[in-house]
C-alpha cells in the first residue's frame, strides 16, 4: 500500500520528500544486504575451510541430491530435466597405511642376533636353531654431501722455442663449454638452486642458511644472478621453441595471476605486476604451459603473446582476454559456479537459490565424469564427449538459462546472488559452448592448476627484487610447468639441458631438449 495515500492532503513538495526519503531508505537497506552477504562471506573465507565442495554431497555426484528443500513463496523452482543421465560409479578406495619404499633403492643389511647365553631353551635347556627372520625397513636420508670438481688443463710447451725463439707457444687442453663461465657453478648446482626455488618453493636466503650450515658461503645475490645468467643464455631459447609449439596447439588456456617488483622504472615498489600464464590441453601430446612477466595487465600483452593464434581460447571473463580476435572463446564454467558458491556461503541456509544453482552446474560436472569413464567400442573419446554432452548437459543449460532469466528481474543487482547471475547471463555464449566440441573443456582448472604451485612460492618468496629477475622466473616456471605437465624429473631434465645447450650453436634444433621429447628418450 501506498504510504502517501492515507495522507493526500499533503503539500507536494513534503511528498517528494517523502517518496526521496522512501528510496533512499531502499537504497540504504539493499547496501546494508550486501555488507552483511560480504561480512559473512570474509568471515567464511577466513575461517572455513576453503574447499568450493559442497557440504552436502560430493561436487561431483549430482544425482546424489537430498529430497528438494523447500522455498520461499516468491522463488522460481529450478527442476533439472530428466535425460536418463546414468549414475557413476564409487570411487576405487584408496589403502590406507604406510607405502612401501621403493624398490630400487639400495639395500644395506644390519643384522641382528641373540648372544650366546640367549641361545638356550628356557625349557628343556637344550640348544635353540634359527628358524627365520624378521625384517623391518627404514628409510635413511643422509644431507647431502657436495664436492668440488678440480678441472685441471694440462698445457704444453716448446723446448726448442723455449732456448731459441723469440716466444714459446702455450698449448692447453680445452675444457666443454660450461653454463656460466667463470663461475663457480656446474649444471647441477644450477639445477639443484632452480628446483629448490622454483619446484618446492624455497626461498633463495633459505638455501644461503642451508648451503651455510654445511660451510659453504654463497649469498643469495649470486644465485640470483645464476637464476637470471643461466635463463638469459641457455632456457630462453627452449621458452621461444616452446612458444611455438603452444602456438600451433588446438586449444589454449589462459590466465593471469599478480607478481610484485620491487626495482621496475616507473612504478612504486608496492605496485603489482602480472605473470600471464597460458597451457595447451590436457590431452595434448606435447603439453606446454608458459608464464610471461608482463608490468600490467592490459589487453595488449595476451594481444601480442598470441598473436596470429587462430585456435580455441579457454579463459575466465576477464575483458582483456575478449578483445582477442580470430580465436573461438571458451568461458570457465569452474568460475561462473565459484560466483554461485560464494553467494550460498553469504546467504546461509535462508535462501537456496544459490544452493539450485550449484545443483545444475554439479550435473554439468557428472556429465563430465561420465565423459572420462570407459570408452565404449567404435567410440573416440571427443566424439563420445561430444554425444554426452548433446544428450545430457545440453538440456541442462537450457533450464538453467531459463533460470537465470528469470531470476534476474527478482534479485539485487549488487547482491553476491545478483553479481553470479549477472555474471553467468554475461558470459552465457563462452559458457556454453563447449558442449559443441568434445575436444573442448569445461573449464580453465588445468591453467590454474598450474599457476598454484606459483602463487604457493610467492607466499615463500613474496616478490622479485628486478624486472630480470621476474622474467627469469617466468621461464624456470614454465620449464618447471612443463616438466610437470609431461611427468618428467625437473632436476635431471635440467642438468641435462644446462649441460647441453651450451653446446648448442646459437639457431641450432632444440626440439630433442623440450620436455615433452625428453620424456620419450628417458628409460624408465
Amino acid at each position: 500500500m501506498n504510504k502517501l495515500a492515507a495522507f493526500p492532503d499533503l503539500p507536494p513538495e513534503v511528498q517528494a520528500y517523502i517518496r526521496a526519503l522512501e528510496t533512499r531508505n531502499a537504497e540504504l537497506s539493499e547496501r546494508v544486504r550486501y555488507v552483511e552477504e560480504q561480512f559473512r562471506l570474509a568471515q567464511l573465507m577466513r575461517y572455513a575451510p576453503s574447499s568450493e565442495k559442497r557440504s552436502d554431497r560430493v561436487f561431483n555426484e549430482a544425482e546424489q541430491v537430498d529430497p528438494a528443500p523447500e522455498l520461499d513463496s516468491d522463488t522460481i523452482p529450478l527442476t533439472p530435466p530428466e535425460t536418463g543421465m546414468p549414475e557413476l560409479a564409487p570411487p576405487a578406495q584408496q589403502t590406507r597405511g604406510r607405502k612401501p619404499l621403493p624398490a630400487d633403492l639400495p639395500r644395506k643389511r644390519i643384522e641382528y642376533d641373540l648372544a650366546p647365553e640367549q641361545k638356550i631353551c628356557t625349557c628343556c635347556q637344550s640348544a635353540l636353531h634359527r628358524i627365520g627372520e624378521d625384517i623391518s625397513e627404514q628409510l635413511h636420508i643422509p644431507p647431502q654431501t657436495p664436492w668440488v670438481w678440480q678441472h685441471v688443463r694440462f698445457k704444453y710447451g716448446c723446448r726448442h722455442c723455449e732456448r731459441h725463439g723469440i716466444s714459446a707457444p702455450v698449448v692447453r687442453a680445452a675444457m666443454p663449454a660450461q653454463p656460466l663461465p667463470g663461475s663457480v657453478a656446474d649444471a647441477a648446482t644450477i639445477a639443484t638452486v632452480m628446483t629448490g626455488k622454483y619446484a618446492d618453493g624455497m626461498p633463495l636466503y633459505r638455501m644461503e642458511a642451508v648451503l651455510g650450515r654445511v660451510g659453504i658461503a654463497l649469498s643469495r645475490g649470486t644465485m640470483g644472478h645464476w637464476m637470471i645468467g643461466a635463463s638469459q643464455r641457455h632456457l630462453q631459447r627452449l621458452y621461444e621453441a616452446m612458444h611455438a609449439v603452444l602456438l600451433a596447439q588446438p586449444l589454449i588456456h589462459g590466465d593471469e595471476t599478480r607478481v610484485q617488483v620491487l626495482h621496475e622504472e616507473g612504478k612504486r615498489a608496492q605496485s603489482q605486476s602480472y605473470m600471464w600464464v597460458y597451457r595447451s590441453a590436457e590431452s595434448s601430446t606435447t603439453p606446454v604451459v608458459l608464464f610471461e612477466y608482463q608490468p600490467g595487465r592490459g589487453q595488449q600483452y595476451p594481444q601480442a603473446f598470441l598473436q596470429s593464434y587462430a585456435g580455441t581460447l579457454m579463459t575466465d571473463g576477464y575483458s582483456a582476454w575478449r578483445t582477442l580476435t580470430g580465436v573461438t572463446h571458451l568461458g570457465c564454467m569452474a568460475h561462473a559456479r565459484r560466483y554461485f558458491d560464494e553467494a550460498a556461503k553469504a546467504q546461509g541456509k535462508a535462501d537456496k537459490r544459490a544452493r539450485q544453482a550449484l545443483d545444475m552446474i554439479a550435473r554439468l560436472y557428472h556429465v563430465e565424469a561420465l565423459a572420462r569413464g570407459d570408452l565404449p567400442a567404435g567410440h573416440t573419446r571427443a566424439d563420445y564427449t561430444h554425444r554426452l554432452r548433446q544428450q545430457h548437459s545440453v538440456p541442462v543449460l537450457s533450464v538453467l538459462r531459463t533460470w537465470l532469466d528469470q531470476q534476474a528481474a527478482q534479485v539485487l543487482p549488487k547482491s553476491l546472488l545478483g553479481e553470479a547471475i549477472t555474471y553467468a547471463r554475461n558470459q552465457w555464449s563462452y559458457l556454453s559452448r563447449y558442449t559443441d566440441d568434445g575436444n573442448a573443456p569445461i573449464d580453465n582448472n588445468a591453467v590454474e592448476r598450474d599457476i598454484r604451485p606459483f602463487t604457493t612460492g610467492r607466499k615463500n618468496w613474496l616478490f622479485s627484487d628486478t624486472v630480470a629477475g621476474a622474467k627469469a622466473s617466468a621461464v624456470i616456471y614454465s620449464l618447471m610447468l612443463t616438466c610437470r605437465a609431461c611427468g618428467v624429473e625437473p632436476y635431471a631434465y635440467l642438468c641435462h639441458v644446462l649441460t647441453e645447450l651450451p653446446l648448442r650453436a646459437e639457431g641450432a634444433d632444440l626440439h630433442d631438449l623440450l620436455p615433452f621429447n625428453y620424456a620419450g628418450s628417458v628409460t624408465p
